[in-house]
């Protein structure tokens, strides 16, 4: 291996598909620190949904500003073994480190876009390994520990252009007159289901909080209210809320919204403003009606 210099980076924050399981995780970690045993590695989350790269793409956006100064390596990597890039990304506050695969560039856009980017194909970098398939072990998280160890970043392999990395595949909200066609993005752990979409949507439409709002989920639909915090909702009661990322969520109060209505990822939402005339709405319980069956094509 290469002689490196004095350490750079004191942070590496790590979000992977890796779940606890398996030994995927602490490998990643051991490799990371017998490169640089000064480093401070913080687990964002590894319990990313296996392959699903827009969940990760989404975890990361949402966590990224949070982050301390420093490396990023994030790895849901379906693609592993494949023609696939293994890329690090240099932005204003961090290096993001991971699979090309448009699950980096949302967060590298958060961060105010890509300043460089190389491929990782130095195999000075690397660990030699048996099988092409432990990618997070063999060349991305060495390259997290020599970068934090003090090798420059043009060392790490073939300089890409940043134009050419994937982008990201986050849905955009459809606008179609006074109607918004959102989407579930994400799901918390609370069952509180996160919009693709901003309170914005909302005031230009001439709607302030505590007013009603039509909401309608595979066609069935009725009126609820945009309310400040969950505990401002009456029991059985769907509300609107800005949420702690600044976009819209659907919720109940200390229930689960997705699992009561049946709300999945990907699941279509649209917004608009009540009809003429609509009262406001004091605290009812919800009229909206939502089947509790999941169709096929939200599967």
């Amino acid at each position: 291996m290469t002689e490196v210099a004095s350490p750079r980076h004191e942070f590496v924050s790590f979000l992977s598909d890796y779940g606890r399981s398996d030994e995927f995780v602490g490998v990643c970690r051991s490799v990371m620190l017998s490169l640089a045993p000064h480093l401070r590695i913080i687990d964002v989350t590894h319990d990313v949904p296996p392959h699903d790269v827009r969940s990760g793409a989404l975890t990361l956006v949402r966590a990224a500003q949070y982050l301390p100064v420093g490396i990023i390596l994030a790895v849901v990597d379906p693609g592993v073994g494949s023609e696939r890039r293994c890329v690090a990304v240099e932005t204003e506050r961090a290096i993001l480190i991971g699979p090309d695969n448009g699950l980096l560039a949302p967060a590298v856009a958060m961060l105010g876009g890509a300043t460089r980017a190389v491929s990782l194909t130095n195999p000075d970098y690397r660990i030699d390994a048996p099988g092409p398939t432990f990618a997070g072990r063999d060349i991305m998280a060495p390259a997290a520990g020599f970068l934090a160890a003090g090798v420059p970043f043009e060392d790490l392999g073939e300089a890409v252009d940043p134009i050419t990395l994937t982008p990201g595949l986050l849905p955009v909200a459809e606008i179609d007159g006074e109607t918004v066609r959102a989407e579930v993005w994400w799901i918390d752990r609370f069952g509180n289901a996160q919009l693709n979409v901003g309170p914005e949507v909302l005031t230009d439409r001439g709607i302030a909080p505590g007013d009603p709002i039509e909401l309608t989920i595979r066609d069935r639909g009725g009126m609820v209210r945009w309310v400040h915090t969950y505990a401002d909702a009456k029991p059985s009661e769907l509300v609107l809320v800005v949420d702690s990322y600044g976009l819209l969520s659907i919720a109940l109060d200390r229930r689960s919204a997705a699992q009561e209505h049946s709300l999945l990822i990907g699941t279509e939402v649209l917004i608009a403003p009540p009809p003429p005339g609509t009262p406001r709405i004091e605290g009812a319980t919800t009229r909206v009606s939502i089947s509790t069956t999941r169709p096929e094509e939200d599967q």
